[in-house]
């Protein structure tokens, strides 16, 4: 690897500002989400012996507005001399102590996780927190779900189904979903299975999630169903699918045939939503492992391995006639913007035209307006840094898709440099927004309202300083670009 130019050393040089990252060791999938008394509680996969994979416990930090976490002592340890490593899963409020596992004072938190023996059998078990997450307590009578014959049985997640009275369990039985019902957290029931026919099947299935979204202009409730896939991603390894559809409290029928992905990056992963959050509008928050199998435990923060994504608010859009999830950077995000200014304000741009600015944060929010008329326009921005690396993104308006090229963006061993490419749906016809978040060790892109969403990790021997754009083709009426320095 070429010398890193920082003061700092060079893992801690990448160690995002935004993002959540543990002090050290290793960390993946966000696991247990649920917000209570004014905060988020994230858990999250992690091996308190190492920077890779492996040992596996539920690692815990707090925060009250998602923007700043405080890292707290694990609340779920590994059993390897018992049922074995706590690997993925979700949690729930018990609001009415269903379990019975609470203390008559407060509902207790119940964690659905999967465990996953030395023999690598895996079994669904439940553990309930009666201090506010801080610790959980396996439950006596676990495993709650046996393993029925099935090498990858695993992650579940629960939601509570209002029209039947039943908590309602997805998880996956290897390249397909398995949904159970219960009333009281502790016994299940089979009710169907998901996705033979569905979706993409490249690989294993993992950290599914059912969930409700309602239309804002149509006023129409749908159901969604998220699944991450490894490998089997658009760009290659890791990636989250999602589909569309009607549940009834034991059938899930999917409304469409096309595979839809929420993030055509490759560095997210394993996204899962916040339980709690039905008070406040019934908000659907998600944030997600923001890496890739194919290299994650390969990445060159040896002191710390893995971050977690920006928070996103889950939406449901119509655009062409068809019901699509879009993922909106969390609105909290606007209190992080420290400093900003106007580079360009409606500004029309000529074929072979190249704007520069070398005003560019190390850590920044980018927003961008585009309006055109006539050919549809092919625009490229690069990010370039002190050493000459880049990162590429072009938007193409007539092919209606969105690329980002990390292959000259610094580090890029373990097959780690390629280009993504991604549709780009739009919200209007002749125009586009954007809205890029620059941290120390990633880029996320959100188009058209997180219609269409991008994110990558990337490790510059230095900071971007330098943003330029430039039109390849067509012609664009008007371009602003807003760029904020972000806290």
């Amino acid at each position: 690897m070429t010398s890193f130019i920082s003061p700092l050393a060079p893992a801690e040089a990448w160690r995002p500002q935004l993002h959540y990252s543990a002090r050290g060791n290793w960390i993946n999938d966000p696991n247990g989400l649920f917000y209570k008394d004014g905060v988020y509680h994230l858990y999250y996969q992690m091996n308190p012996d190492d920077s890779v994979w492996g040992n596996m416990h539920w690692g815990h930090a707090v925060s009250t507005d998602l923007l700043r976490w405080q890292e707290l002592p694990i609340a779920l340890d590994a059993e390897p001399e018992g049922l074995g490593y706590a690997f993925s899963g979700g949690a729930v409020i018990d609001w009415n102590n269903s379990s019975g596992l609470g203390d008559g004072v407060n509902p207790p938190i119940i964690a659905t996780y999967t465990q996953h023996s030395k023999d690598a059998v895996q079994v669904q078990s439940i553990a309930y927190s009666t201090d506010g997450g801080k610790r959980f307590v396996p439950y006596a009578g676990n495993p709650v779900i046996a393993n029925p014959g099935l090498k990858d049985f695993r992650d579940p997640k629960v939601v509570w189904h209002e029209p039947s009275q039943r908590w309602v369990m997805a998880l996956v039985a290897g390249d397909r979903a398995h949904f159970y019902t219960s009333t009281n957290l502790r016994e299940w029931t089979f009710a169907s299975e998901f996705g033979a026919e569905h979706g993409a099947h490249g690989g294993v299935w993992e950290c599914p999630e059912l969930f409700s979204l309602t239309c804002a202009e149509t006023g129409e409730s749908r159901w969604i169903l998220t699944i991450s896939l490894n490998p089997g991603g658009p760009n290659g390894g890791s990636a989250m699918q999602y589909f569309v559809g009607q549940f009834d409290g034991q059938v899930f029928q999917v409304e469409h045939q096309d595979t839809r992905w929420l993030d055509f990056g490759t560095d997210f992963y394993a996204g899962i939503t916040w339980d709690g959050l039905q008070t406040m509008g019934d908000e659907r928050v998600m944030i997600a492992w923001m890496s890739n199998w194919q290299y994650a435990n390969k990445t060159p923060t040896d002191s710390w391995r893995g971050a977690m994504s920006l928070p996103r608010r889950m939406a449901l859009r119509k655009v062409d006639g068809h019901y699509r999830v879009a993922s909106e950077p969390h609105a909290n995000l606007l209190a992080a913007r420290h400093a900003g200014f106007d580079w360009l304000q409606d500004r029309p741009l000529g074929v072979g035209e190249l704007l520069s600015t070398k005003e560019l944060p190390p850590v920044a929010e980018i927003v961008l307006q585009l309006r055109w008329s006539a050919a549809a326009p092919v625009l490229e921005w690069q990010l370039i840094n002190a050493q000459g690396e880049q990162l590429s993104l072009v938007l193409d308006a007539a092919e209606a898709s969105l690329s980002l090229d990390r292959r000259q963006s610094g580090w890029d061993q373990e097959g780690f440099g390629r280009a993504m490419h991604a549709e780009l749906y739009a919200t209007a016809p002749g125009m586009a927004e954007l809205r890029l978040f620059v941290d120390r060790s990633s880029i996320e892109v959100f188009a058209n309202g997180g219609l269409t969403c991008v994110t990558s990790c990337c490790f510059p021997q230095s900071p971007y300083s330098t943003l330029q754009l430039h039109l390849r083709a067509g012609a664009l009426d008007a371009v602003s670009a807003q760029i904020y320095h972000l806290e």
